[in-house]
């Protein structure tokens, strides 16, 4: 079975298999059991029922002298041994693939999320779950089928041997079918089985970027009445997924029918060449034939799933991965200097940026946080500037709580512990101050409450103070927060502000704050407006304004 030729998977494959070599050498010995056993079991059932009828046809004094204790004992172990060596096979080569996958997939996560920015945001996020689940799960087959050549050898050599007991001629014939079994196999692979699974692959990124997109302005479409529009468009990226499997299915389907008429012919070209043996041994001869090919069956299944673990792999050596892996990170200051006024800014300073909707606020504190491409010269931290530092170097620094919040399909706790680890009553905290905690408090489940996807089961208002109480819970020297109190009444955003000035003193943390409403610029003692993005990208401020804290 071919390996994927892309170097960083590659390696990171690589590197599990040699993690993991332990049990995959387990699975393929005991692989090799199961195939010798199975062979030796098949063809000595059929020489030991063969022989039991001759003696029994011949008389009673015939079998009175046959022996039927050795070959019944030896019949039972060798099922005993082909069960037991199939259990073991099974449970180790996919525990190895599980504990390689549960290992390469973070390592896959973690690349991506260090990527540079305009790479990383690039990729739709139903195509990046593809790829990190669905493709990830495709390249277990690497791992799985290591066994599958080592039973091919051991099947294709122990029957050969058992049917070489009849006659060599029979040997050979049986080696000769086993090789046209597998030239045939591998040459419906390459032709069938391998552009379907590549096409099951590609039709699932496309179906989970489209149920994506849907589900994520699903509000809308409910709004505008456009549900059915909705539904025929994940219809159609659904049927050619359907399409692709039908077309891996009957690939299968022509592998297993040329596996069947290779068996026929072999059971036909070996029974003529054990001309001249008794009975019995043809009988072995020919169910070892039948053995001998159903051993390439391993293989056959591997050649199946080879496209799609290759395209798997192909997509997965696509993914955004950090420019300097082995970078060592740079000690950042967490002083603060936009090019407005070159004002130098230490927490635990409050920063407010104000301007129109769409001026750039959003884009500058992406920037400034390591979430887009940084423009040289619009920002400083410390002496050096933002565009000279790598999103790593910068994300420590804050703590963030985005405009447009994103949960997980979760508890409460999990939503929360996103932030870093913490205990119940630091989780709690947060949520209080966040005003939430009177709400989940009367839940039974408490903060073991599900939310349902992307929060569905909360108010707008509630997934804001969620991933405000996330982003409380991130230690950092600045806490940057987009519009934090949008959508709430004014009991409960008077209730959010004075809880965040408290915790802030507390802290001692800076703040960032992009706000449309007056209340919530009070805080701060410092506004930057924002005058919107020129033509040269760079994101236009005008000269900062003390305020005085409320």
């Amino acid at each position: 079975m071919n390996r994927p030729s892309s170097s960083r998977i590659g390696a990171l494959i690589a590197a599990q298999r040699r993690a993991q070599r332990l049990r995959l050498r387990i699975a393929a010995a005991t692989g090799a059991i199961v195939a010798v056993a199975a062979t030796c079991l098949l063809g000595l059932s059929g020489w030991f029922i063969t022989s039991a009828a001759l003696a029994g046809v011949a008389g009673s004094a015939a079998v009175q002298a046959f022996n039927y204790m050795v070959p019944s004992a030896t019949i039972r172990l060798l099922a005993i041994l082909r069960t037991g060596a199939r259990y073991i096979e099974r449970v180790s080569g996919h525990e190895a693939a599980l504990k390689a996958l549960a290992r390469l997939r973070p390592q896959l996560f973690d690349a991506l999320a260090s990527a540079p920015p305009s790479r990383a945001l690039a990729l739709a996020s139903g195509e990046a779950s593809a790829r990190l689940v669905q493709d990830v799960d495709a390249v277990q087959t690497l791992f799985v089928r290591l066994s599958a050549p080592w039973a091919l050898g051991a099947g294709a050599a122990s029957a050969a041997l058992v049917a070489g007991l009849a006659s060599p001629w029979a040997g050979a014939l049986l080696l000769a079918s086993m090789a046209l079994c597998a030239a045939g196999a591998l040459l419906i692979a390459r032709r069938l089985a391998a552009p379907a699974g590549q096409a099951v692959q590609i039709a699932v990124g496309r179906l989970k970027d489209r149920l994506a997109a849907l589900e994520a302005v699903s509000p809308e479409l409910k709004a505008y009445g456009l549900d059915r529009w909705a539904a025929t468009q994940a219809a159609e990226a659904a049927a050619d997924l359907d399409q692709a499997q039908v077309a891996l299915t009957q690939a299968g389907g022509w592998m297993a029918a040329w596996q069947a008429v290779v068996t026929g012919a072999a059971v036909a070209a070996v029974v003529p060449a054990t001309l001249g043996a008794s009975l019995p041994l043809t009988a072995l001869a020919a169910l070892a034939a039948v053995m001998g090919v159903e051993s390439v069956a391993g293989l056959v299944g591997a050649l199946q799933q080879n496209g799609a673990a290759e395209e798997a792999a192909r997509r997965l050596e696509a993914l955004p991965s950090a420019l300097h892996p082995n970078r060592a990170p740079v000690s950042v200051a967490p002083t603060l200097v936009l090019q407005a006024d070159g004002a130098a800014l230490h927490p635990p300073a409050r920063l407010g940026l104000i301007g129109p909707s769409g001026a750039g606020k959003t884009t500058l504190i992406e920037r400034l946080i390591g979430l887009r491409d940084a423009q040289p010269g619009e920002a400083r931290l410390g002496d050096i500037d933002v565009a000279d530092l790598t999103p790593e170097d910068r994300r420590p620094l804050f703590a963030y709580a985005a405009q447009d919040v994103r949960l997980i399909d979760g508890t409460v706790r999990e939503n929360l512990l996103l932030a870093g680890p913490a205990d119940d009553d630091a989780l709690w905290r947060a949520l209080d101050d966040a005003a939430l905690a009177e709400r989940l408090r009367a839940d039974p489940a408490g903060l073991d409450a599900r939310i349902g996807p992307n929060g569905e089961r909360l108010s707008g208002g509630e997934r804001r103070r969620l991933g405000l109480a996330r982003a409380y819970l991130r230690p950092a020297a600045w806490l940057v927060l987009d519009e934090p109190t949008e959508g709430l009444d004014p009991a409960t955003e008077a209730q959010v502000l004075k809880a965040l000035d408290r915790r802030l003193k507390q802290a001692g943390q800076g703040l960032i704050l992009v706000s449309h409403r007056s209340a919530p610029t009070q805080l701060c003692d410092r506004t930057i407006r924002v005058e919107g993005v020129g033509e040269d990208g760079r994101v236009g401020l005008a000269p900062a304004r003390r305020l005085t804290p409320a």
